[in-house]
């Protein structure tokens, strides 16, 4: 069945080749950043086109799961894309706070448009399985062994992912020989119609890419939010202030504690002067020079100036004994032989 147009309002075709339109030009984008205001703006301006266009084409009942693809037209052919582009649009936005569901929205895009392709026997390709409500409270039903994947299955994807690149790029290079022909309107029927049906494998080799990107995504993403649940707890009445606790040392044993101490110098037990005390009586110090508790600078100052006088004057005669005793013992010019006298 042919799309049809309605009285008012942009028609189904414009809306298509608006998000079309919108999303090229993102994808073209040479803007720094795709959080940009001018990019979001276009972000929301082709999913509302998009949206606008996937109600009309429910409305219309354009695609059936009871018909074939040579049933469908040609010219509506190229709207079996709009989910896929919509799953697109939706991985553009780039609200943080709302990622998960986004991810989750654009999945669900790409399968809805993979379905399609597969009921009108679009391509040999597998379906991504679906979220099952396990894999949404972040509990497999099955809990793999990281330390033993599955080879046989690593052997797979890698393979598959080979096949489909190699697609792509024959893809791309024979919708870019046959874009011209389409789009100036020299092209048949024929080859309008393989042209859109190449435009629909290629979508679909992206989708598949897509899908599978998004699963990592939401493991991580469903990882974060469960740490976050467990480290948050269960959110019960205050709980009382909290007692501070005595220190301790930590020693085998009493003995032990006696004989190395505490494994740190001991806290002093006596004030300077009572030290000082303590050594006068047993006469080890001498009470004379001991400086009084609280004594000021000139004080100190004037005290050790008395003790070097007297240290002087101990020396000084000491030097004069010694030098009398000598001359006791040498009489006058002994050991002068420089006059031979």
């Amino acid at each position: 069945m042919m799309a049809e147009t309605g009285a008012s309002g942009p028609r189904l075709a414009e809306l298509l080749a608006l998000g079309r339109r919108l999303w090229d030009e993102l994808e073209a984008s040479t803007e720094p950043s795709s959080g940009a205001p001018a990019v979001q703006d276009k972000v929301r301006q082709g999913l509302d086109a998009l949206q606008r266009a996937t109600a009309m084409v429910a409305q219309l009942e354009l695609f059936s799961e009871n018909e074939e693809l040579e049933e469908v037209a040609s010219a509506d052919l190229k709207y079996m894309l709009l989910p896929a582009l919509l799953g697109a649009l939706t991985l553009k936005q780039v609200d943080l706070s709302r990622r998960r569901e986004h991810l989750e929205s654009a999945r669900e895009h790409f399968l809805r448009f993979l379905k399609l392709c597969r009921n009108y026997g679009l391509g040999s390709f597998q379906l991504p399985p679906g979220i099952s409500s396990e894999e949404e409270t972040g509990s497999p039903s099955a809990p793999r062994d990281p330390a033993q994947p599955n080879l046989v299955a690593m052997a797979m994807s890698r393979t598959a992912k080979i096949e489909r690149y190699k697609q792509k790029k024959e893809l791309e290079n024979k919708l870019a020989s046959m874009s011209s022909f389409v789009e100036s309107g020299t092209a048949d029927e024929d080859q309008i119609r393989e042209f859109y049906i190449l435009q629909i494998q290629k979508w679909i080799g992206t989708s598949l890419e897509e899908v599978e990107s998004i699963d990592q995504e939401l493991v991580i993403l469903r990882s974060r939010d469960a740490a976050r649940q467990a480290s948050a707890g269960p959110r019960g009445p205050s709980r009382s202030a909290r007692i501070p606790m005595k220190p301790f040392i930590l020693t085998r044993d009493a003995a032990q504690a006696r004989v190395f101490g505490a494994g740190y110098p001991g806290l002093p037990t006596m004030t300077v002067d009572d030290w000082y005390e303590q050594r006068r009586r047993q006469g080890v110090v001498s009470s004379a020079h001991r400086v009084p508790a609280g004594a000021s600078d000139e004080e100190l100052q004037k005290q050790q100036q008395e003790t070097e006088e007297e240290k002087d004057d101990e020396e000084a005669l000491q030097k004069a004994r010694d030098w009398d005793d000598w001359k006791d013992t040498h009489p006058r010019g002994y050991g002068n032989r420089h006059n031979m006298g």
